[in-house]
């Protein structure tokens, strides 16, 4: 440990009289958790002596061996901006190791580690923006959330139509005291959905962000009143939220992506990186889009991508290579929703475009037409694949992807299967408020 890392956290703990630590890790779902020590207990947070139960955490482990120690990441430490009472609450984000001192195989964190330190070997470097979109919605009179939005407004509109535009800067404001580079935010296509863009940084740290984000957008909605989701597709008939994600390579320094005389200032790993995504999306399908709900987004006529397909300037495509070029040359999957586990989607987004790399892989030719408005005879013939129409679908496609698997490790990729085939098997036979409307009277 930095020593002088710790002992610059003690004395801010100090200075700054925080009351309570907030230990928060992932489970292999992306969902966060945390546990709270007082600020007098920051030398054992430090001593990595804070234990959990991790049989109580799903997909973690059996009761017979439980006990796992939490490792804060140092760099990771803010204060909490939204403040209760005027107690000062200080943060960490944690490796979850086993009790005795090795990584835990079931870290969502440790598997994108892996996946960083296979890059590393390679010669590169990660660095990855993401673009989270989120809905703003009422409360109802009991406080419970409803799917009313209160504003009219769409694609960059503003207050007054932009209901949200208070709440919106308020969680700026509240993201760059936490070290956070806010670029742009504005209001979204549908009614309700906002957009906030942060600028990139390495593939560990933006996952970390990513949790933080929902974190503060959720917790800061509910000052005002609001209730913040991140489901992909909460309303019928009007587009879903995705978590567009902006990639690039780095090697000695320079962007590997970019080469000036290249076609399209692309250069041969950019071009296999593209190709290795091809090959694998299906099989990350589970990961990068886990709900039940994730693909019913993923249907034509929102912007949504359905295709196994590249361009430069096509946005019906599923992944993009954006214009800019030189040190900003990046790829961007727009598959991804924000639903999704940060630390296993970068993890396997990563992996996937190395398989490219490592093999030589060449990426179909690009798709310059609007895919959605092509006839199914027309995408047979430029064979043109399609997306896992649903997640038993997508769930089959990973259990055949041996990548994917191995991304994964056991642990978390037979736990995620098991939860995401029980989540499937609870949706096909629930009985819903469609077919309620459609047959109780009919039949």
């Amino acid at each position: 440990m930095d020593q002088s890392k710790r002992e610059t956290i003690i004395s801010r703990v100090r200075d700054e009289q925080v009351r309570f630590i907030r230990l928060q890790f992932t489970d292999i779902f992306g969902q966060m958790k945390n546990v709270a020590v007082t600020a007098s207990q920051i030398e054992k947070v430090l001593d990595n002596q804070i234990t959990i139960d991790g049989s109580s955490i799903e997909g973690f482990v059996r009761i017979e061996e439980s006990d796992m120690r939490l490792f804060p990441d140092l760099d990771s430490f803010v204060l909490l901006p939204w403040e209760e009472d005027g107690i000062r609450v200080g943060r960490f984000i944690c490796d979850v190791h086993n009790h005795d001192g090795s990584p835990f195989l079931g870290d969502p964190r440790y598997v994108l580690k892996r996946a960083l330190k296979k890059a590393e070997d390679m010669g590169y470097t990660f660095n990855v923006g993401p673009e989270l979109e989120f809905f703003l919605f009422h409360l109802d009179e009991k406080g419970r959330p409803t799917t009313h939005t209160g504003d009219e407004a769409g694609y960059f509109d503003l207050g007054p139509l932009d209901r949200g535009e208070t709440a919106r800067q308020e969680i700026c404001l509240a993201l760059e005291k936490m070290g956070f580079e806010i670029e742009t935010s504005h209001h979204e296509l549908a009614a309700g959905q906002h957009e906030i863009d942060f600028k990139y940084a390495g593939a560990l740290e933006t996952a970390d962000r990513i949790m933080t984000f929902k974190l503060a957008v959720k917790t800061l909605a509910q000052r005002h009143c609001l209730h913040a989701t991140f489901m992909p597709k909460p309303i019928y008939g009007i587009a879903g939220s995705g978590m567009h994600t902006n990639m690039s390579l780095c090697k000695n320094g320079e962007n590997a992506f970019c080469d000036p005389k290249g076609r399209l200032e692309l250069s041969g790993d950019a071009y296999s990186f593209i190709a290795g995504l091809l090959a694998h999306v299906q099989g990350m399908a589970a990961i990068t889009n886990p709900l039940v709900n994730s693909y019913k987004r993923l249907v034509p006529g929102f912007e949504a991508p359905c295709y196994l397909s590249w361009s430069v300037t096509n946005r019906s495509v599923l992944i993009r290579v954006p214009a800019a070029r030189g040190q900003r040359t990046r790829l961007e999957l727009r598959s991804p929703d924000p639903a999704c586990n940060p630390y296993l989607t970068l993890a396997l987004c990563l992996t996937a475009g190395l398989d490219g790399i490592a093999r030589g892989l060449k990426p179909p030719e690009e798709i310059q037409e609007n895919i959605f408005t092509m006839t199914p005879q027309k995408r047979e013939q430029l064979k043109i694949k399609g997306l896992p129409p649903s997640l038993k679908d997508a769930i089959g496609f990973m259990q055949q992807d041996q990548l994917v698997l191995d991304t994964l490790g056991e642990h978390v990729a037979t736990h995620f299967i098991r939860g995401k085939q029980k989540e499937w098997a609870e949706y096909a036979t629930r009985v819903s408020s469609w077919e309620v409307d459609k047959y109780l009277v009919l039949y």
